[in-house]
């Protein structure tokens, strides 16, 4: 008999109620909420500086593209309360901050005469470019601070014997 792959989620006894008591504090919320937004405005500022440069720009454009859409993705599953995604997007961060951090200073040199102009203002683009460093040290710090919070923490408990509804009351978070 082959044995088929094993499904994503672990399958639930019946009777056992499974809560996730770090999700419901406000400051965990807080935390992905912001992580979700530098996630979102990360990729909305490298979107800004692809489009706006996109003429200019020689082989880097695959990589950009490649950086919104992975953005975008872990903004997903972060909403989805995934906390894999948290030091993937804190490495990617680091990189992305490099990578903004060297070339923001070349933007600003294009402002000379004989350099082809991009569709928007080449020091725009520098500063937008520079702006892209201190986002993406939020981005880690939040990154680090979530996955410090134990988002996939997870308590079972058994349902008293007759009783059919669920607790709407998570149990208290054990010290």
């Amino acid at each position: 008999m082959v044995m088929g792959l094993m499904a994503a989620t672990p399958e639930r006894q019946p009777g056992v109620i499974v809560t996730h008591p770090n999700r419901d504090r406000p400051v965990v919320q807080a935390t992905r909420a912001t992580v979700i937004l530098l996630l979102l405005v990360s990729a909305a500022l490298v979107a800004i500086v692809t489009i706006g440069g996109w003429s200019v720009l020689e082989g880097a454009i695959p990589v950009q593209i490649g950086y919104i859409l992975v953005y975008l993705t872990l903004a997903f599953f972060a909403a989805r309360w995934n906390r894999g995604v948290l030091p993937v997007s804190a490495a990617l961060a680091v990189l992305l901050g490099i990578f903004a951090l060297v070339a923001g200073p070349a933007w600003f040199n294009r402002d000379k005469a004989g350099f082809a102009e991009p569709a928007i203002n080449s020091g725009l683009l520098g500063l937008l470019t520079l702006l892209i460093v201190p986002v993406q040290m939020l981005l880690v710090a939040f990154a680090m601070r979530g996955f410090q919070q134990g988002w996939n923490v997870e308590l079972e408990r058994r349902q008293p014997a007759g009783r059919t509804e669920t607790y709407s009351d998570a149990p208290p978070h054990p010290a």
